[in-house]
């Protein structure tokens, strides 16, 4: 016998990690009924996603996440970057972008993926629309005329929710993804990257390194207390090695791949492993049900973009969802998968054409490679249109992004 189903949700919201958490409290703020479902207990130690990575967040995200009241949580430990310096090792020319020239403070904040994790904690705590549960797990669900049952495990026992709108927020392997029958395309890349934490030997001046090579990118992240966001690329064939290096060999491979700007590397933190796979959606959407963040696509780590393009999907969403009668009309969805195919498309191309382009081991593509990095460096309207793609303006971005900070 089937539970009874609980009182109508008007979003169910399956994964509670950094997009889903951002998109419950999106939707409270806006004043949308909605119900958090989370396979992890609410703590900062539990959840997955609030990791070691070092976040670099584009400005247009720090605005979404200070328009939803999360950012006041966070901002004491954000480092502001407002210099970027791109290279590619042994070939000249070098693209560099100040936030000065652009007319901003900052081109966007670096911030541990678990203290953002900690703010959106705190912030979803204070949250008065919001059922959430957690640890739970969605089971199956049941289209419905005007919406979708979901069958869900809780520490309690099971509970049925009825929804207008099923959200899959939940991660690259997206069961609400494989539930609506939503195909997606798969690239393994190959590579891992590592992610640690070093001391440089000169001060970083809030400046953001991205070094190419033809094992891939590494990049350098300004942090709090002189410190930096280690992030270093290796093909897959080197990983196991890699990880068994003491940490002397460790600094020794990332100060030969990164080079000398700031001095010796110094006081590595542990590293972490991820390997890197692309995973995009072939649909956005399914009859009363939408993918957010990497449910709808996972793109390679190059230029940071993955959660700054998943909040975008969640504030996106919520913008629509708070203006609308009913959350799951097939209008709306058409709206919200037209509004992101700009920014996703975009974004996507961007992030893996760095990738192919600028890591290939190719000679003839070496003076190509160094005049497009100087066209950037010396070509205003080109460096213009890209510091702004950079700083997460693309499209048509959700309104709230577009908010100054105080």
């Amino acid at each position: 016998m089937n539970p009874p189903a609980s009182p109508a949700a008007s979003v169910l919201i399956v994964g509670g990690g950094l997009v889903g958490a951002s998109l419950a409290i999106a939707l409270d703020a806006a004043g949308v009924a909605a119900t958090l479902v989370e396979a992890a207990v609410p703590r900062i130690d539990a959840q997955p996603s609030y990791d070691e990575r070092n976040l670099a967040l584009a400005r247009a995200t720090v605005n979404g996440l200070s328009a939803i009241g999360v950012w006041p949580y966070a901002a004491a430990q954000a480092t502001p970057v407002r210099h970027i310096h791109v290279s590619r090792a042994g070939e000249f020319g070098s693209a560099r972008i100040d936030a000065a020239k652009h007319g901003v403070d900052a081109l966007g904040w670096t911030l541990p993926a678990r203290e953002l994790g900690a703010a959106l904690l705190r912030r979803l705590d204070a949250c008065n629309r919001l059922t959430r549960l957690a640890p739970a797990k969605l089971e199956s669900v049941e289209a419905q005329a005007d919406g979708w049952r979901a069958r869900i495990r809780t520490a309690d026992g099971e509970r049925m929710i009825d929804a207008a709108l099923l959200v899959g927020a939940d991660g690259t392997e997206s069961f609400v993804r494989a539930q609506l029958g939503i195909e997606a395309d798969r690239l393994d890349y190959r590579q891992t990257l590592f992610v640690a934490t070093v001391t440089p030997e000169r001060t970083h001046a809030n400046r953001a390194y991205e070094r190419f090579s033809d094992q891939g990118p590494v990049a350098l992240l300004p942090l709090t207390q002189g410190h930096c966001g280690l992030v270093l690329t290796v093909p897959a064939e080197q990983v196991d090695e890699v990880a068994a290096m003491d940490d002397d060999d460790f600094v020794a491979l990332a100060q030969l791949r990164f080079g000398w700007r700031l001095g010796r590397l110094r006081r590595p933190g542990k590293r972490h492993p991820y390997a890197i796979h692309r995973v995009a959606a072939r649909r956005l959407t399914g009859p009363r049900a939408v993918l957010v963040g990497n449910a709808a696509q996972t793109v390679h780590p190059i230029g940071a973009q993955g959660f700054n393009l998943g909040l975008r999907d969640a504030l996106t969403l919520a913008e629509l969802v708070a203006a609308a009668d009913d959350p799951g009309a097939p209008d709306l969805l058409e709206r919200y998968a037209a509004r992101r195919a700009p920014d996703r498309e975009g974004t996507m191309a961007m992030s893996h054409g760095l990738v192919r382009l600028a890591c290939l081991e190719q000679p003839t593509l070496a003076p190509l490679r160094s005049l497009a990095l100087l066209a950037n460096d010396r070509f205003a309207p080109l460096q213009d249109r890209l510091a702004r793609h950079g700083m997460g303006f693309r499209g048509e971005p959700p309104r709230a992004v577009l908010e100054r900070l105080p």
